[in-house]
């Protein structure tokens, strides 16, 4: 006999575990560009310098973008 709190759909947690692999791939996300631009701010400081003076922020995201770019290669070249 089934439980009435299970119900018809199967385990009440399935939810909230979608829930926390979402929250996980943001904050994993969220890492990452945090990561790329404190290693843009420290190698590259006029681009972030520029871009925080003009309000424009095509320089920088291109800038993060190639940084993140160039990470991603260098760990599949490595493996």
């Amino acid at each position: 006999m089934s439980s009435p709190e299970v119900g018809q759909h199967g385990d009440p947690d399935a939810g909230g575990s979608r829930v926390a692999s979402v929250a996980v791939l943001i904050g994993i996300a969220a890492s990452v560009v945090a990561g790329a631009t404190i290693w843009l701010l420290l190698t590259d400081p006029i681009t972030v310098a520029t871009a925080v003076e003009t309000g424009e922020v095509s320089p920088l995201v291109r800038q993060l973008a190639d940084v993140i770019y160039n990470a991603i290669f260098g760990l599949l070249d490595y493996l």
